[in-house]
């Protein structure tokens, strides 16, 4: 009952759209599998804000917030280290696919855009991306560089509104939408409750 309170809030702060996924199981399905690694740079305080980031774009563009979502949790999930590991995005994406049907449903159109987007997360194509769902999952992932002290390149980036955020040093505006989420919590503060 707890879980879904906090699920309708989360809801009405962001005006996210419904959805028939159960996030907050996911998350804690994702966060307990034994084979991700425990970082604190590849890890969920990553994830979260990459799941922060990418619906504040969508906000604004329209792509689609259950895709942005499940691309926040598995895009670095199956991460060996947090150095070069060349394939954990489809390990990842591979990841994704085997709890899906399972632990949450997805059209096959939606799916692909998720497998692709985890996929090819860590590859620079950008240039060649069409879709706005594939290039918001991956600009949320780059606003969140700066965790490692590297400035996001708007070269790199898919969305107007990304590039704007690191053209126009707009980073707050992340924050600020993040501090909406229940009672003035910041995304991590509210995920920790969820999952302890």
């Amino acid at each position: 009952m707890v879980l879904v309170g906090l699920s309708l809030k989360l809801h009405t702060a962001l005006h996210m759209k419904y959805s028939k996924i159960n996030f907050n199981n996911l998350w804690k399905i994702v966060i307990s599998n034994p084979n991700r690694i425990n970082s604190h740079i590849h890890g969920p305080k990553h994830w979260s804000r990459v799941e922060r980031n990418g619906l504040y774009i969508c906000q604004l563009n329209d792509a689609d917030e259950d895709v942005i979502r499940l691309f926040a949790i598995f895009h670095d999930s199956m991460r060996l280290n947090d150095g070069r590991d060349a394939e954990h995005g489809v390990r990842g994406a591979e990841y994704a696919k085997s709890l899906l049907n399972k632990e949450y449903e997805l059209s096959e159109e939606k799916f692909e855009l998720l497998y692709y987007a985890c996929q090819y997360h860590n590859k620079r194509v950008v240039e060649t991306v069409k879709d706005k769902t594939i290039g918001t999952c991956w600009d949320a992932d780059r606003l969140d560089l700066r965790r490692v002290g590297i400035k996001p390149s708007e070269k790199m980036l898919y969305s107007r509104e990304a590039k704007f955020i690191v053209r126009e040093n707009k980073w707050g505006e992340l924050t600020k939408f993040g501090n909406r989420i229940v009672n003035n919590e910041s995304i991590m503060e509210f995920w920790k409750k969820l999952i302890g």
